[in-house]
């Protein structure tokens, strides 16, 4: 019940909301074999804003896509968290652009293994003047320059996720967390 009013009182507050703005979605465990240990209590859970303040405040994230052969093409990114997406930039032609537009399904996860974020994702390109220029002004403030100031042809996209997993490594069966959007 504490974990709610912490939930509610910072979605309160006007700055954190721009990088933090979804709602508390439903969450369980995730389903692991047996031996891992988790139980499905309940007890322990990460809340989803903890998990968009991490997502706002990373500087690199690791998008995950697959070529047409269906091999994995992995690579870091800058990006901002914004609307309950991730955001980031490439070159049109770039491989993880062309994957995106074929394929629009990747994961995203941050650098740490020990507390972990993945999420799996539906990625949609960004058209949208208004939104490009909201998009530009967080990423001005957190990367110290525009993301459309970036070389090549803009390929702006949203990462919204389908499916997320948190956990700390050092409470792995506690804190191993599921949501689904």
């Amino acid at each position: 019940m504490a974990a709610k009013k912490k939930v509610r009182t910072r979605k309160s507050a006007p700055r954190r909301k721009a990088e933090t703005s979804a709602p508390e979605p439903p969450r369980d465990r995730p389903t692991f074999v047996e031996s891992y240990g988790i139980k499905p209590d309940g007890k322990g859970l990460i809340a989803w804003d903890d998990v968009c303040a991490r997502l706002a405040k990373s500087r690199n994230y690791w998008v995950a896509t697959s070529r047409p052969d269906g091999r994995p093409h992995s690579m870091p990114v800058w990006g901002v968290w914004l609307d309950g997406a991730l955001i980031f930039g490439t070159d049109r032609n770039s491989r993880k652009a062309r994957n995106l537009q074929r394929q629009p399904d990747a994961i995203v996860h941050l650098e740490s293994g020990d507390d972990a974020v993945i999420l799996e994702c539906a990625a949609r390109e960004i058209t949208d003047a208004a939104a490009i220029a909201a998009i530009d002004a967080a990423y001005k403030k957190k990367y110290k320059m525009k993301l459309t100031e970036a070389p090549g042809t803009p390929y702006i996209v949203a990462m919204k996720p389908r499916v997320a997993f948190a956990w700390q490594e050092r409470d792995f069966p506690v804190s191993a967390t599921r949501w689904k959007f």
